[in-house]
């Protein structure tokens, strides 16, 4: 069993940014996401697209952001139970919790913060008559470890930032990579899409731009696919592949959470933005894009925020009879688990007699 002070479901950028102001109040964090990395929809969805409204950055890519929020949590040592769900939650009679998660791994801690954006995400299937037969058997919709398609013929379907990162990355990797979109034009990073054009110039990616997957083969496992054009005119197109991957993006549901005796209003979670940010269930909190009250904001900033205030709270939760005076961190620095320590230069005053 996992033990924690703070258990938060949701590891993008709302949930990293739990993990630092809760360590400045001493409070050990561990994150359960259903995702194979952190970042939540950062990460996974469109880690190229510039973010125009975090405090002090005119323009930040998403991925880029990401990244220094884990640099600044890195000294308070957060845990991670990633490519799991949050399944049950169970309340203990001391006001505990235990979270269970899909494939049974248990989390004991004395507050559980909902940190999951828009809630866990499932893959967008493209709709093909057996594709259920070939998933876990040449078909994946989430690219956990790119060397599983070291010297294999990979066929990538979609037209986002996804679709073509991968596409680029795995150019190095696999023995014939091709990218199929049903459209000429793609919605990715400019840069990446002249990238992957580059590349088909190069031969390195076969480009398959106004067509789709139309069908799947194999016996057991999956060794071909049938690309059909718009353009009934043209020829279908047969290729023998180990790997299908299609990257449509992911769809956002509450998932088990909307079992767990929460109080949901139109697909999010309604809670006391008044003076916590609790749920219905107390020591149960809800930040970020997944909650909702009046006046509410899906913004990351807000998502900030909110974290801030909610660790005042939950800090009161786990240490009842102990006050907490809060420091700036300009006054009092920033120490982490690890023995790290930030704080201002002291200035030396000399008196002269």
């Amino acid at each position: 069993m996992i033990k924690t002070d703070i258990l938060i479901i949701g590891a993008g950028p709302t949930g990293l940014f739990t993990v630092f102001e809760a360590g400045l109040l001493k409070l050990k964090c561990h994150l359960i996401d259903a995702l194979p990395q952190p970042g939540g929809q950062c990460s996974e969805i469109y880690p190229k697209k510039p973010i125009y409204d975090i405090p002090a950055y005119p323009e930040i890519l998403a991925g880029d952001l990401v990244d220094r929020l884990l640099e600044q949590i890195k000294p308070f040592e957060a845990g991670y139970t990633l490519g799991e769900r949050a399944e049950e939650l169970e309340k203990q009679e001391d006001g505990s919790f235990i979270v269970t998660t899909n494939k049974g791994t248990k989390h004991h801690a004395s507050v559980v913060v909902i940190a999951g954006g828009l809630g866990s995400f499932e893959p967008r299937k493209p709709q093909l008559e057996n594709i259920s037969k070939y998933e876990d058997n040449g078909v994946s919709y989430i690219i956990k470890d790119p060397e599983v398609y070291r010297n294999k013929k990979v066929v990538i379907a979609g037209g986002g930032d996804s679709a073509l990162d991968w596409s680029i990355y795995l150019a190095d990797v696999a023995s014939e990579v091709s990218l199929v979109h049903r459209r000429n034009e793609f919605r990715g990073a400019l840069d990446s899409v002249e990238k992957a054009s580059e590349l088909a110039k190069l031969g390195k990616i076969k480009l398959f731009t106004e067509a789709q997957v139309a069908e799947l083969h194999g016996e057991n496992d999956l060794s071909g696919v049938v690309i059909k054009h718009n353009d009934d005119s043209k020829e279908n197109a047969y290729l023998e592949v180990d790997s299908f991957i299609p990257l449509f993006g992911l769809s956002p549901k509450l998932g088990p959470l909307g079992n767990w005796g929460l109080e949901i209003q139109k697909n999010a979670i309604k809670v006391n933005n008044a003076k916590d940010y609790q749920t219905n269930i107390p020591g149960v909190f809800a930040i970020g894009d997944v909650n909702t009250y009046e006046g509410k904001l899906k913004l990351i900033l807000s998502g900030f925020h909110e974290a801030a205030v909610m660790c005042q709270y939950a800090y009161q939760i786990i240490n009842p009879n102990k006050r907490f005076v809060m420091k700036y961190t300009t006054v009092g620095g920033v120490e982490g688990f690890d023995g790290s320590k930030k704080e201002a230069k002291k200035e030396v005053v000399q008196s002269i007699l």
